[in-house]
């Protein structure tokens, strides 16, 4: 009986990257719309357009075990804000502090603005 030999499978191909159009940049102020943290109010900090997830200061926050690296390192429970979807996140009016939709418009400039959809302002990107 010869030698058992483990075939990889064919069907194993390399996908492209998807990048999902976002609605909310890092810098952005959001309110959390749903979830264990629904009505809770922060700063984006990181954005991954190819997960579909965003960060946001003081929102889900997890704690991690941490073992000392080094001899003069500190181990211990840490606490850091996880990622969250982004569809459970929506916008603050600059106008009026609500939570707003956008849409996109072009100015004279042919740069891509967004809109508040509730009070029609436009709001900056604050790239952080």
């Amino acid at each position: 009986m010869g030698r058992l030999v483990h075939k990889k499978s064919k069907r194993r191909r390399n996908k492209p990257v998807v990048h999902h159009k976002m609605h909310i940049t890092s810098g952005d102020t959001v309110r959390v719309v749903s979830g264990d943290d629904k009505g809770k109010e922060g700063r984006v900090l990181r954005v991954d357009r190819k997960r579909y997830r965003v960060t946001v200061e003081g929102v889900n926050i997890v704690k991690r075990h941490k073992r000392a690296q080094r001899e003069g390192d500190e181990s211990g429970i840490i606490e850091f804000p996880a990622m969250l979807d982004a569809s459970n996140v929506m916008l603050l009016d600059p106008k009026t502090g609500e939570p707003t939709r956008i849409r996109r418009k072009r100015d004279k400039d042919g740069v891509l603005e967004r809109i508040s959809v509730k009070s029609g302002q436009a709001i900056p990107r604050v790239r952080a």
